[in-house]
């Protein structure tokens, strides 16, 4: 549907040239919900805006649909954009025309006849929820509903790929969950390529199933959502991740198992899906002569399946928690040790579901 090929994207400012984009190697297939996060700078703008040619590539190819669009004529290249819809972080609404004339804009300037253009508007204003907002003006709607009309000015053309450009993140968050519910409904009800941008991990979580982090104008790491929550091979990854999945126990908890007279040690257990509902501390402690202190937990759920991790304290003989550990271990859960001393800079590496803790 969207492939970047060896893309580069160089700007000049006076004698400086400034790299955008380097060497971008990227796919979104048809039917993706395909976030790409970064921080600010990394180069996200500029690469979602080299797919309908707002920026043109210094060097490489984007393929859109089997097409370079780079290579088409100017008329070719106008009926090519009808297919690509894109929504904009501060709406760039049209404030001296009404939510029915921006919605129309993009048919009017197609020389559509007004019949039809009536009946597309009404349509995309009805799947949206403006309806009885049509006769209204910009300035009269709250930020969520000039988004949901840049939205359906996204649509009316009946496009094939829609291109979000920090689409959420002039919004309140309650806003943000519903915006974000309206472009997974578009995804699938109208089998829409969907192309967002964003520096917050939350949006990833909430709507996207593929996922690729820039950094310096690269992409450092792409694949499956699930995947990368569970298996960040980067820094910049892992601190977008813990954004959302915090898995920190705090220093002063840290100091307090110190001061501990009884003899302890510490164990991270990441679980997902089925394993998330068993009651696995609840039969550790009643099979086993070791005391169970859970220091941190969080659970949160990425594309339908419950993913998290607890950290707990068992006290008691080597021996004891030793095969305790291994009863933990075969409930399908990853398990590891965490040295408790309380150093604020721990090492995290990767393990099969979440991150090893390494003091």
């Amino acid at each position: 549907m969207i492939e970047f090929c060896e893309v580069s994207k160089v700007f000049a400012s006076g004698n400086r040239q400034i790299e955008a984009l380097k060497d971008i190697n990227m796919t979104v297939e048809k039917g993706d919900i395909f976030g790409v996060i970064g921080f600010s700078g990394a180069g996200k703008s500029t690469l979602i805006r080299t797919v309908n040619l707002l920026e043109y590539p210094t060097s490489g190819e984007v393929i859109v649909d089997g097409v370079n669009l780079a290579n088409l004529s100017e008329r070719n290249l106008r009926e090519a954009k009808k297919k690509i819809g894109m929504i904009f972080q501060h709406f760039n609404l049209l404030n001296s025309k009404t939510v029915y004339d921006n919605v129309a804009m993009p048919l009017l300037l197609s020389n559509k006849k007004k019949k039809e253009i009536k009946k597309r508007v009404d349509e995309v204003l009805r799947f949206v929820g403006l309806e009885d907002k049509a006769k209204n003006y910009p300035d009269q709607l709250s930020g969520g509903q000039k988004q949901r009309v840049g939205i359906a000015r996204a649509l009316v053309t009946n496009p094939s790929i829609l291109l979000c450009d920090e689409a959420t993140s002039a919004l309140d968050p309650q806003t943000t969950k519903s915006i974000l519910q309206l472009l997974k409904q578009i995804n699938q009800q109208y089998k829409i390529t969907i192309l967002i941008i964003t520096h917050e991990m939350e949006v990833i979580k909430d709507i996207c199933n593929r996922v690729a982090v820039m950094e310096d104008g690269r992409v450092i790491e792409s694949g499956n959502v699930f995947d990368l929550f569970a298996q960040p091979q980067t820094e910049t990854t892992r601190n977008f991740v813990r954004s959302v999945v915090r898995d920190e126990v705090p220093a002063s908890v840290y100091k307090l198992l110190k001061e501990h007279d009884q003899l302890s040690r510490i164990y991270k257990i990441d679980f997902f899906g089925a394993s998330s509902g068993q009651p696995i501390i609840s039969k550790t402690a009643k099979k086993y002569q070791v005391d169970l202190n859970v220091l941190f937990g969080n659970i949160t759920e990425l594309q339908g399946i419950p993913f998290g991790n607890l950290i707990v304290e068992l006290i008691g003989d080597d021996q004891e928690i030793g095969r305790a550990i291994q009863f933990i271990k075969s409930q399908n859960v990853e398990v590891k040790e965490v040295k408790a001393n309380g150093s604020k800079h721990t090492d995290y590496r990767e393990s099969r579901l979440g991150y090893a803790l390494h003091g």
